[in-house]
């Protein structure tokens, strides 16, 4: 039989892991190309390929006016309300707080712009910890996010699972030696996700929890 190595901490992305903000956002980056570039449909479909960097990156990469940042910010917060959270994600959280694990986020969100939507679905007080983007020197795909995480968690990189949705993740967790996850069920780039070669692919949140079993460091006892 497998041994199943014991887990102390694991760390989500957001967008396309704890939520699906896909839609939402959508909306709030037509809004915003509309609102500075002007006419013509607005390229959301080149923008998701970027997904888990942080938005000025995305921005310089596209070679999209950075002013797009503040009515994009704005529509995003205006929506927050009606982005859905995915479909077993509270269940997850829930057992792994029993099984006395410790959660943080590290998104390529804002901070600030993730512990609102978070506080906005009532998802927020899971998380030990929630890590925007532009609180650390180097976004994702740098591991700077994903060390600033063990830190503040005090947990161990080999005792602690990295969970993402985008080939940023899995370089953010690669790059801090801890184990990435590949969650594929609300990604928009799953060939690119698995070209990135997580540790481990997870098809649904509940998958999770095999890779966390209760024990005398993730449990309580």
């Amino acid at each position: 039989m497998t041994t199943v190595a014991p887990r102390s901490a694991v760390i989500f992305d957001l967008d396309g892991v704890l939520v699906d903000s896909h839609e939402v956002m959508g909306r709030a980056f037509t809004a915003a190309y509309a609102e500075v570039v002007g006419d013509g449909p607005a390229p959301f479909a080149e923008y998701q390929r970027y997904q888990g960097l942080y938005f000025p990156e995305i921005m310089r990469i596209m070679g999209l006016p950075p002013e797009m940042e503040e009515p994009f910010v704005r529509e995003s917060y205006r929506l927050a309300d009606q982005v859905p959270v995915i479909d077993g994600i509270v269940d997850l959280l829930e057992t792994l707080r029993a099984r006395g694990l410790r959660l943080a986020v590290a998104t390529g969100k804002a901070g600030v712009r993730a512990r609102s939507l978070l506080e906005t679905l009532h998802l927020v007080t899971f998380f030990d910890h929630v890590i925007g983007s532009d609180e650390v020197a180097r976004p994702k795909p740098a591991p700077d996010i994903v060390l600033r995480a063990l830190r503040l968690l005090d947990a161990r990189a080999e005792e602690t699972i990295m969970v993402g949705d985008a080939p940023a993740d899995v370089h953010s967790a690669r790059g801090a030696g801890v184990t990435s996850a590949g969650a594929t069920w609300a990604t928009v780039d799953e060939d690119g996700l698995l070209d990135a070669g997580p540790d481990l692919v997870l098809k649904s949140p509940a998958d999770l929890l095999a890779w966390c079993p209760p024990g005398p460091v993730g449990g309580l006892g």
